[in-house]
């Protein structure tokens, strides 16, 4: 949904020291992804502090990336899991919604043009980033977005959600390499991200219990995603899904599961493996087409933003207020909408889903997928 909200979670490094371990698997384990992501990992270690600095340690114990491609033995030790005692719990995507970490959109700037922006923005916006790369988003858009995200925080918090904010970051950028020499890839409609060492974006993993559903993408590599199935075995079972979109980057908007075998798919981006879920019972359902205007700018997004939804819990759910098509259709599901506008939120990369992180979610560890 957002280049901003990158979040590349590498394989941990032995010779890397423990608090640089923490930090990883705090971004690992605690980050759905979204807007301004790292600042809600400055967030969560603020929160969790000493008190799980045992339980981090421990789960640095994992795979290496030179053997992140090798099958899983019945002699190869699996990382640790969380214990009961922490204070991150979210099993799927529509428990109800007890605690939550909303980003901030203060000091976002538009990404530099390079070719993996090339690769996860829409061609009419190239010439916005070849002219803004590197700067403030526009003041007065920013300023709207806050005001827009300030107001979904108190609309959460009378609806029962303990909210979290990060603290606005003053940051500066650091010099990269540059990765032009992979424009040739990108002409030919391969992905950007290589097969070199394991990478991935938690926003490209979708939750349902036992289950999680991972794809491919611009952001998300083979690497990555079998590194999680590692990490995460044999509790949970990584079942990788993939879409008609050239450029995919995080699935939120494509494919998001709202309930116990109810999920909602992209008719624009639809799934190769759709029936998969349908011979598992699961009801899958289409949302309409989008209101947003074609003159509204959507500079990292897609109008399908539209289904990039929070659910509170199985019957409440958190939509922009100007989609009246698709709250109407979550209406004949028999579930509430509580409408929220945030279209100028959206332009710097995000809705609902992208700029929320989990931190609690009431409920149990199920399996809702046979």
């Amino acid at each position: 949904i957002t280049a901003a909200a990158c979040l590349r979670a590498p394989v941990p490094n032995q010779n890397q020291n423990q608090n640089q371990n923490q930090s990883a698997m705090l971004r690992v384990r605690c980050l759905r992804g979204g807007s301004r992501g790292a600042e809600a990992a400055h967030l969560i270690g603020a929160m969790v502090g000493r008190a799980v600095s045992g339980w981090v340690s421990r789960a640095v114990r994992s795979t290496s990336s030179s053997a992140a491609a090798l099958p899983l033995t019945a002699d190869e030790p699996v990382t640790e899991h969380t214990p009961e005692d922490c204070p991150v719990c979210a099993h799927n995507e529509w428990d109800p919604l007890e605690e939550v970490i909303v980003g901030r959109a203060e000091n976002a700037c538009v990404p530099p043009f390079t070719v993996e922006v090339k690769a996860n923005t829409y061609e009419k916006y190239w010439p916005f980033y070849q002219q803004f790369g590197g700067q403030t988003f526009p003041k007065d858009h920013v300023k709207k977005a806050v005001s827009e995200i300030e107001e979904m925080c108190n609309i959460l918090q009378h609806e029962g959600v303990t909210v979290r904010r990060p603290e606005p970051i003053d940051w500066s950028d650091y010099p990269i390499r540059t990765v032009e020499d992979r424009h040739k890839l990108a002409a030919q409609g391969k992905f950007v991200t290589t097969e070199y060492e394991p990478c991935f974006d938690a926003a490209d993993f979708i939750r349902a219990g036992t289950d999680i559903f991972v794809q491919r993408s611009q952001v998300t590599n083979f690497m990555g995603i079998e590194w999680m199935r590692r990490h995460l075995a044999p509790t949970y079972k990584i079942h990788i899904i993939s879409f008609k979109d050239p450029n995919p980057m995080h699935i939120d908007a494509t494919f998001n599961i709202i309930g116990p075998g109810l999920v909602l798919s992209n008719p624009d981006r639809p799934c190769r493996q759709i029936e998969m879920f349908k011979k598992a019972g699961w009801t899958v359902v289409t949302p309409p087409a989008p209101l947003i205007p074609d003159n509204h700018p959507l500079w990292m997004s897609s109008k399908w933003l539209s289904m990039n939804v929070l659910m509170l819990d199985e019957k409440r759910v958190m939509v922009d207020a100007n989609e009246t098509n698709i709250q109407k259709m979550f209406e004949s599901l028999g579930i509430q909408t509580i409408r929220v506008s945030i279209r100028h939120a959206n332009s710097l990369g995000g809705g609902f889903h992208c700029w929320t992180t989990d931190v609690r979610r009431r409920g149990t560890l199920q399996s809702y997928f046979l």
